[in-house]
């Protein structure tokens, strides 16, 4: 992308400070907004019937975070999103990012690769879960996202990594 471009783009996002655990976007909502995150890291998360939560995606410093569905179909989110630290974001509309990928053709471009490369990690997680045990669930993300887990309490990166707390725990003390 050129600098002119890279201006041009740049005057869309509006920047956002968030406290720990401030809600963006909560279940039943329709997704107007999508993110970059400059520091922080924002959870994208379901709660179960029974109480549960499942976290699903989370966006970390340099990264983009949507409750995607929604902001794309404008239909009320099944899912929350919440910054887990305190964060410096920058925010766009559903509006004007669509305005910037139809205008700005490296924009389209980068928007296709960040969609690509999430779909490919969600379905390396997905996939390769389906026959890890909880210690190469573990290593996976240690090697995938290394600072993982020093940054997401035991509660939520188990419910990402489909195992329990305590088994998170003994598997930690492990490595």
């Amino acid at each position: 992308m050129n600098a002119y471009d890279l201006e041009m783009v740049y005057t869309y996002f509006r920047p956002a400070k968030t406290k720990r655990n401030q809600l963006l976007l909560s279940s039943g909502e329709v997704c107007r907004h999508y993110y970059f995150v400059n520091k922080g890291c924002i959870r994208i998360y379901t709660i179960q019937k029974d109480g549960r939560e499942t976290s699903r995606y989370f966006a970390f410093e340099g990264n983009f975070g949507t409750a995607l569905p929604s902001f794309i179909e404008q239909v009320p989110a099944t899912e929350y999103m919440q910054t887990i630290e305190r964060s410096e974001l920058l925010s766009i509309t559903r509006e004007d990012f669509l305005h910037l990928i139809d205008t700005i053709p490296a924009f389209a471009f980068i928007y296709r690769q960040i969609l690509e490369l999430g779909f490919i990690m969600a379905q390396q997680r997905i996939y390769g879960f389906q026959g890890f045990d909880a210690l190469e669930k573990v290593k996976w993300i240690i090697q995938h996202q290394p600072d993982f887990l020093l940054r997401v309490s035991n509660k939520m990166a188990a419910s990402y990594l489909g195992i329990s707390p305590s088994t998170l725990s003994r598997t930690k003390a492990r490595l």
